[in-house]
């Protein structure tokens, strides 16, 4: 796929590592929508990059189908949706105090980055069907955003843990559903990345939290996940697999 003359939405595009891939997207000539938080920084970023904004909720089923419509139609064609919405919480199957995990956040978890993401990509395959296909057949490209705690998930993330799994899970199947459409389905998990609740931790913090890594022994920056995104998006061959971005990083238990 050429970025240039291509469109996309950045699900969770306001900050970290999709707005870098949002910026990489509009510096080589792609068009673009940011989807976010109506709180967010998202309509800022838009403006920044000479997109659109669209404030979303992503466990609103519905809501993303409206969202995400509008988005297609004022771009006119949808190419490449990347997702990196999602987010967890910390606790036990059962906890110290001899209380079990609350079913409910399990399950806000598993909304949150599982069911979430297998809507967004849904609809926004609904969109890339209808698109012409280019010279090599394609119609689109998705990328969906894991964590190498899908692999190896430490202690106090079993809910997170298991929507991640999740996510790379389906990776495979999908692109398999979506071949026959020219639509690749492809997943990042990526270890610790210096955005969100991990920014600005002091270096010998950082230091601490990746030191189980091969090399570099540091948390990720925003542009390294943005390098592998746009590398997705333009190579036909990269289709159904789940990518670790981590420096060699293997989570220990805690």
């Amino acid at each position: 796929m050429e970025i240039q003359g291509s469109n996309a939405i950045f699900v969770g595009g306001a900050s970290g590592m999709c707005r870098a891939t949002a910026t990489e997207f509009s510096k080589k000539g792609g068009k673009l929508a940011i989807l976010d938080l109506e709180q967010s920084e998202g309509a800022a970023v838009a403006k920044e990059l000479g997109g659109t904004f669209y404030p979303c909720n992503v466990m609103d089923d519905d809501g993303m189908v409206d969202v995400m419509g509008s988005a297609v139609a004022d771009l006119g064609e949808l190419h490449f949706m990347v997702n990196t919405a999602g987010g967890g919480v910390a606790q036990r199957t059962v906890k110290r105090d001899g209380t079990r995990h609350s079913l409910a956040d399990f399950r806000r978890i598993i909304n949150l980055n599982l069911i979430a993401s297998f809507n967004i990509n849904s609809i926004a395959a609904e969109h890339m069907a209808k698109n012409e296909p280019n010279d090599g057949g394609e119609r689109g490209v998705m990328l969906n955003t894991a964590s190498i705690a899908a692999f190896e998930g430490q202690i106090g993330q079993v809910a997170y843990s298991a929507a991640k799994a999740g996510i790379a899970g389906m990776t495979l199947t999908m692109a398999r559903d979506l071949g026959t459409l020219g639509i690749r389905c492809m997943t990042i998990a990526p270890s610790l990345f210096d955005t969100g609740l991990t920014a600005g931790i002091p270096d010998e913090g950082a230091l601490q939290l990746t030191k189980d890594a091969a090399f570099p022994r540091r948390m990720g920056q925003p542009h390294e996940f943005a390098t592998m995104a746009i590398a997705i998006f333009e190579c036909p061959m990269m289709n159904g697999s789940t990518i670790r971005v981590d420096g060699g990083q293997r989570f220990a238990p805690r």
